[in-house]
């Protein structure tokens, strides 16, 4: 029996960039599409291109660029919004615009402070806008788990009628529970009209830790495309993770009547890079894209896998990507090596310049590290694209020292809006030490929220990769920094999360 295909709508560039601190930069977000493209997603939710300039000229540069892939934008019901998107979409080999309006009573009534006859008429106007730049419209019903019943079958209804294709349930806040939320679905489908001529699609928030759970059975219910996110990443507890979903289909190929596109061996290199981007770690234990995931520690489980792999194994490590990152450079390699290299990466090179300057660090890293892999070349070429320009804090010269029963010490010499400035500090650890020797000079009045240290690959000669999250005035911001030295990769780390807390016409300080 043929199976329905189900729609993997990825949404990690536009949610998962609302994680607190995962702020991408454009060249960071056309890497990752680039990759969700090579992984075979359906529909790519580029961003919100209303929000800014920033996300208005990424969503565009993601429709340039993009040409086997579905490239959304997210807007509001209102026409500023969706003229915004259209635009953006414009360049798409295939646009979509996803247009949406809250419907729950307390949304309507707090929030939007509408009636609910006039949250259909928006609907509808949203969608008439919307069709102005493509017949490929889909609504939205914000907070659809806890609206009532007979208002969505009406809204949906109506939106249906003005040409949307797609129409949304979004689990929004993470309320609904299985069972719940599977009837929902199945009541909309059998209640509204022409509800065929629509595909119906899911969109679960993890709040209960039930995001995957809600939308498996969403799909049970007649949900024909889920929305979903790298790593599971997105604002507060995240999104249903897209691995998990793809995976519980394809492995339970028994179960489920519907079938994807994706090409499976790309999501752990795509977990690595979203994590490296965004600077979350993925946790040890998490399934398909884990460390642990694949490893077994119990010597009855070891016997049980080398006798028959199926015995404590439901699916192959190879079949995710796990196995797949080789060892591909060295300190011999030359320069068309490693950009083609770069390129099979998905990075993109903007110039001869920045090929060379990329070139030299690279020269770098392979007379400290023998062996150079993908996360490497990821790492190094964020690093190098992160600040393009105007970099206005960079590191230039450190010495760092740290002795038994003395205090540690740190001496940093940074560039400040190109100006040079040293100093030395002292703290509790040499780490503390060149943070407090930075601040000495910037004097960011930023707040430390988060020091993360992983190690981007294997052996004692692997690179540290530093995550640093700052506060300062209602803003958040991670910053990444990789070097073979752990200190001088915080200090990389930090300089270039108070770059983009400087980016963007906020300044730090006045007078730098």
């Amino acid at each position: 029996m043929k199976k329905d295909p189900l729609i993997i709508f990825d949404t990690t560039l536009r949610d998962g960039e609302q994680s607190p601190g995962a702020s991408m930069s454009r060249d960071d977000k056309l890497r990752i599409a680039r990759q969700l493209e090579r992984m075979r997603v359906d529909v790519i939710e580029a961003g919100f291109a209303a929000a800014s300039n920033g996300d208005f000229d990424s969503v565009r540069s993601i429709a340039e660029a993009i040409r086997e892939s579905t490239v959304c934008s997210l807007a509001r019901a209102n026409e500023n919004d969706i003229r915004r998107a259209g635009e953006a979409i414009r360049p798409a080999a295939r646009g979509r615009i996803h247009t949406f309006i809250a419907t729950s009573p307390i949304h309507m009534e707090k929030k939007l402070r509408m009636t609910p006859d006039e949250v259909v008429a928006q609907a509808v106007k949203a969608v008439g806008w919307a069709r102005e730049y493509t017949d490929d419209v889909e609504f939205s019903a914000e907070d659809a788990g806890r609206s009532e019943i007979d208002f969505l079958c009406r809204i949906f209804e109506e939106v249906i009628r003005a040409g949307a294709r797609t129409i949304n349930v979004p689990d929004t806040v993470g309320y609904n529970v299985p069972e719940q939320y599977a009837a929902t679905i199945r009541t909309l489908i059998e209640r509204v009209p022409n509800s065929d001529q629509v595909i119906w699609s899911v969109h679960c928030h993890n709040d209960l830790g039930l995001a995957v759970s809600n939308s498996l059975a969403a799909v049970m219910a007649g949900a024909r495309q889920v929305e979903c996110t790298i790593n599971g990443l997105g604002e507060r507890a995240g999104n249903a993770s897209l691995e998990e979903i793809v995976m519980a289909v394809r492995t339970r190929a028994d179960v489920f009547p519907v079938e994807t596109r994706i090409d499976t061996t790309q999501i752990v290199p795509a977990s690595k890079l979203v994590s490296q981007v965004t600077g979350y770690p993925v946790q040890p234990n998490k399934a398909i894209v884990g460390a642990n995931a694949f490893a077994h520690e119990s010597g009855i489980h070891q016997d049980g896998v080398l006798k028959h792999r199926e015995t404590y194994e439901i699916m192959r490590a190879e079949d995710v990507g796990w196995g797949a990152n080789k060892l591909v450079l060295g300190k011999h390699s030359g320069r068309n090596a490693f950009r083609a290299r770069l390129q099979e990466l998905g990075i993109t090179i903007g110039s001869e310049e920045q090929l060379n300057n990329a070139f030299a660090r690279f020269k770098e890293l392979a007379d400290k590290k023998h062996e150079i892999f993908d996360e490497d070349l990821h790492a190094l070429m964020r690093d190098e694209s992160v600040t393009p320009e105007a970099e206005h804090f960079r590191l230039i010269a450190s010495r760092f020292h740290s002795e038994t029963g003395e205090k540690p010490q740190a001496e940093i010499t940074l560039t400040v809006g190109g100006s040079e400035q040293s100093t030395c500090a002292e703290g509790s650890g040499p780490v503390d030490a060149a943070f407090k020797a930075i601040e000495s000079i910037v004097d960011s009045g930023c707040e430390l929220l988060l020091y993360s240290v992983n190690a981007i690959t294997t052996g004692t000669d692997a690179q540290g990769e530093v995550t640093v999250r700052l506060a300062r005035q209602g803003r958040v911001m991670d910053g990444q920094g990789a070097d073979t030295d752990i200190i001088v990769a915080s200090a990389k780390a930090y300089l270039n999360a108070l770059n983009k807390l400087h980016g963007g016409g906020h300044k730090l300080n006045p007078q730098v």
